[in-house]
């Protein structure tokens, strides 16, 4: 079988090497060598150029490189009738939770007070809550958000999560829908924004959600750039309603050099490492689920288009 590499990644070959231990047949080429495209089957991607997809005639599964497929919902990007399979991994699913943790602990530790205390070289002992004491809150309740929620709530935090529609999840209080929105900001002193990047949620983090938030509140987002109203952030940390903000992606990537996120001194920025896809445990499921969809059998993970995840 033909596979496709579409994607800006430099792990071309981890991943060729990666699926060539499962099926040594495998036809694996990485674009613009597609070579002839009526025998390309499968394509994984990440970030296509626009219209690409439409390209190769006889393509049975695109398979999403990344958490989010929120790149490939472009309108008329995608060949009608061809079905999208998100990523679920092991591997990306515990990168992403030991951010979350990291950045969670951070704040609920009060390291950047302790970082500022250190550079003015002052010793002043920081009080910090038990866990228990600490309401955190995590905004999408996928595969992602479920897992940073159970680890979180593992940990002893008071934890809760809001999702489009119900959700339950042990030892952690659920909200749900637009009804349940303003509720669950209002008992997050640290907010996890985990969602997938939809016309519902982009923006979802601005003037009015910030404001719900207790004042002093934490931001961490590890979702999409696009669910931030970046004027409305920076304006909710100015006037101190939000004290700190963890940014790991943003509307433009790389971030350009006179962005004021870099210098904000209550902003950390990451380079969209949150959470990567591993070949070494990613190539096995998506070698799984083009077997599958060779024998006809149904796929798992498939992206609803109508909702965009």
């Amino acid at each position: 079988m033909a596979v496709l590499f579409l994607s800006p990644s430099e792990n071309a070959e981890q991943w060729r090497d990666m699926l060539l231990r499962f099926d040594p047949n495998i036809d694996f080429r990485c674009w613009p060598e597609t070579g002839r495209i009526e025998e390309i089957e499968f394509a994984l991607v990440w970030r296509p150029p626009a219209g690409e997809l439409k390209r190769y005639p006889n393509l049975k599964v695109i398979f999403s490189l990344g958490a989010g497929v929120d790149s490939l919902m472009r309108e008329g990007d995608l060949p009608p009738g061809i079905p999208v399979v998100r990523l679920v991994d092991r591997g990306l699913t515990a990168s992403m939770t030991e951010y979350v943790l990291l950045h969670v602990l951070r704040y609920h530790r009060r390291v950047p007070e302790l970082e500022a205390l250190q550079r003015r070289q002052e010793w002043k002992p920081l009080a910090y809550p038990l866990p228990w004491e600490r309401k955190v809150g995590v905004m999408g309740l996928g595969v992602l958000g479920g897992d940073a929620a159970a680890k979180l709530s593992a940990l002893g935090f008071d934890v809760a999560g809001w999702s489009r529609s119900p959700k339950e999840l042990p030892g952690v209080s659920g909200f749900h829908g637009d009804a349940g929105l303003i509720p669950f900001l209002a008992r997050s002193e640290i907010l996890v924004c985990l969602l997938p990047l939809t016309p519902a949620t982009a923006g979802i983090l601005n003037a009015r959600t910030l404001a719900a938030l207790p004042r002093g509140a934490s931001i961490i987002n590890a979702a999409r750039g696009g669910h931030v109203v970046e004027t409305d952030l920076l304006a909710a940390l100015d006037s101190e309603q939000i004290a700190y903000a963890t940014l790991d992606v943003f509307h433009e990537e790389p971030l350009p050099s006179d962005h004021p996120f870099w210098t904000h001194p209550r902003i950390t920025v990451t380079p969209h490492i949150a959470s990567a896809t591993p070949p070494q445990t990613a190539a096995e499921t998506i070698f799984q689920s083009m077997r599958l969809a060779r024998e006809g059998r149904p796929l798992p993970n498939l992206v609803d288009l109508a909702t965009g995840y």
